[in-house]
């Protein structure tokens, strides 16, 4: 089975901006960003299924790469609860830092923490790996992209932050005889 784990595309969101949950508008550059992101795909199987966030940064993307799209909300974004749509640098110093400090097991007031983030990613991946696929896309964002990555690495929740995710990049992971192989990360 191969697995595409795609980004979102650039969003229109300034700078420092929190916005996890928060359904923020794509890039006027979208339709170049998807041009872009569809050269890095093969040419898809009539049999390749298509997993998005419900989110509309997700969605959008989903849809134009297939006309049947399977939406699951445990691909959605980290939670970050009372500093969606604040910037970072607005939220109390103390606060921040003590998130920053363990974000694995520290949520944002009202939010969830990474570990969450993992375990709900974990559901979604566990099911994958049951089902009969031969071509998969998971059209999701950053948080989840690091969180599968990091269990199919067996890294340290933490750790999944060295790898760099960008906006529209594609992961490519192959499934054969019950072992998952990286074939390329951040295209």
């Amino acid at each position: 089975m191969d697995i595409y784990l795609i980004r979102h595309t650039r969003t229109a969101t300034e700078a420092g901006l929190c916005y996890g949950r928060t359904d923020v508008t794509l890039s006027p550059g979208f339709s170049e960003d998807v041009a872009i992101l569809q050269r890095k795909l093969p040419a898809l199987t009539d049999g390749c299924t298509v997993f998005s966030s419900p989110l509309t940064r997700c969605m959008q993307l989903a849809e134009i790469l297939s006309p049947s799209v399977i939406v699951d909300d445990r691909l959605l974004e980290l939670n970050f609860g009372q500093w969606e749509g604040r910037r970072f640098d607005e939220i109390d110093p103390e606060l921040l830092s003590r998130w920053t400090g363990n974000f694995v097991e520290t949520a944002p007031p009202e939010g969830e923490s990474f570990a969450d983030l993992c375990e709900r990613v974990g559901g979604f991946w566990q099911e994958l790996l049951r089902q009969p696929h031969e071509e998969v896309l998971v059209v999701t964002h950053a948080g989840a992209i690091r969180a599968l990555l990091a269990r199919v690495l067996e890294l340290p929740p933490a750790n999944a932050f060295q790898l760099r995710i960008d906006p529209g990049s594609v992961h490519k992971l192959r499934r054969q005889h019950d072992y998952t192989y990286i074939d390329y990360l951040n295209r």
